[in-house]
């Protein structure tokens, strides 16, 4: 018991450090100059509101430090009669503060600075020629449907069709509060295992498609410098009428400090085309920066998709045997029409519990 104590006056000595900060933050939203700046304001609203949580849960374990002086106490001197009771209300009270001490180390995990962001997906076939087109169109589907069942709203940028039906490349914009936060583990290389319908022998067929998974960043976050561009315009090919072939309307802009390139063409319009580039390539640089902040998350598109190979698979649809298994954790289960229907949280549930449960290690180790 005296260990327990032990460990649980450390969390809360963890938690009261911050209320310094906490008070800073509260001086800072009321400072005009925080108000006039909309990322600032953003980015202070969230931190001050994640630690007015300690300073709440803070004087809740003092209310419940002294109930239980108090009922220790009572009961001390209790007779017969009150005796029962009050070692209910000690047990209630120490139920209560063991629970409340799990919380703090919920709380004490590092807020994920992307939460609440916009998604912009990117998915591409990879190896396995054609397959791997028609593969990547499952995945899109995939996520479309998933997106349906989340209550997400979907935006497509560009999307390059292959010769069967498949998807050479799209990438689309997800909208939705919880979005970032349960796709973020979608990208890296998705390995199929099926006969492809290419096939005429009915062999199985190992084929990838890779997805990168980028938070859409805001204009006011990320400084382009128009002198580092290179914008090319040219007449766009594909499906898409006789407006297609006939104006400049396709868009290619390449940032030249790192060599990021982003193409557009979908839309009739030139500013249009070039409007989604430069979505895409804001948060292609966000993730970018974010990378090169802390080298152990992987958000920048390279570290996710990687060469596209199937040694670096995330993941595995195996058609034979409606099996999905993510390497990453282990998990293996036979329900893969349901998965790619759009019951993805059969996946996701599994990854976040498993983040979850190594942030709180990571923070008991603190």
């Amino acid at each position: 018991m005296a260990r327990e104590q032990r460990e649980s006056d450390a969390l809360f000595d963890r938690l009261a450090g911050h209320l310094g900060e906490f008070h800073e933050l509260e001086q800072r939203l009321a400072d005009p100059q925080t108000a006039s700046d909309p990322t600032e304001l953003r980015r202070v609203s969230q931190r001050y509101h994640h630690l007015s949580q300690f300073a709440e849960a803070l004087t809740e374990r003092n209310r419940l430090l002294d109930d239980l002086d108090v009922a220790t106490e009572l009961l001390g001197e209790a007779d017969d009669a009150d005796e029962q009771m009050l070692s209910s209300v000690v047990q209630q009270v120490e139920a209560d503060l063991t629970a409340l001490d799990e919380r703090v180390r919920e709380l004490l995990i590092p807020p994920d600075p992307n939460a609440g962001r916009n998604v912009i997906l990117e998915i591409r076939g990879a190896e396995g020629g054609e397959e791997a087109n028609l593969f990547a169109r499952d995945l899109l589907d995939m996520y479309n449907a998933y997106a349906q069942v989340r209550g997400w709203k979907i935006e497509v940028l560009s999307h390059d069709v292959s010769d069967l039906g498949g998807t050479n490349q799209v990438t689309f914009v997800i909208r939705g509060a919880d979005a970032w936060q349960r796709l973020k583990f979608e990208g890296g290389p998705h390995r199929v295992q099926r006969v492809p319908v290419t096939e005429s022998q009915g062999r199985v067929h190992t084929s990838s498609a890779t997805v990168a998974v980028l938070p859409e960043a805001e204009e006011v976050e990320v400084d382009i410098d128009e002198r580092d561009l290179d914008v090319d315009v040219y007449r766009s090919s594909g499906a898409g009428g006789q407006h297609v072939n006939t104006t400049d309307s396709a868009v290619r802009i390449t940032h030249r400090p790192t060599g990021i390139v982003v193409t557009m063409q979908d839309e009739r319009s030139q500013l249009q085309n070039r409007a989604r580039a430069m979505t895409v390539l804001r948060s292609r640089l966000l993730a970018l920066a974010e990378s090169e902040l802390n080298s152990q998350r992987s958000a920048d598109r390279r570290s996710q998709v990687g060469g596209g190979g199937r040694s670096e698979k995330i993941r595995t649809y195996n058609f034979k045997e409606s099996r999905v298994t993510d390497h990453r954790i282990g998990l293996t289960i036979h329900r893969l029409p349901e998965v790619l229907a759009g019951a993805l949280d059969h996946v996701i549930e599994p990854l976040l519990l498993d983040e979850r449960e190594r942030l709180l290690a990571a923070g008991d180790e603190t």
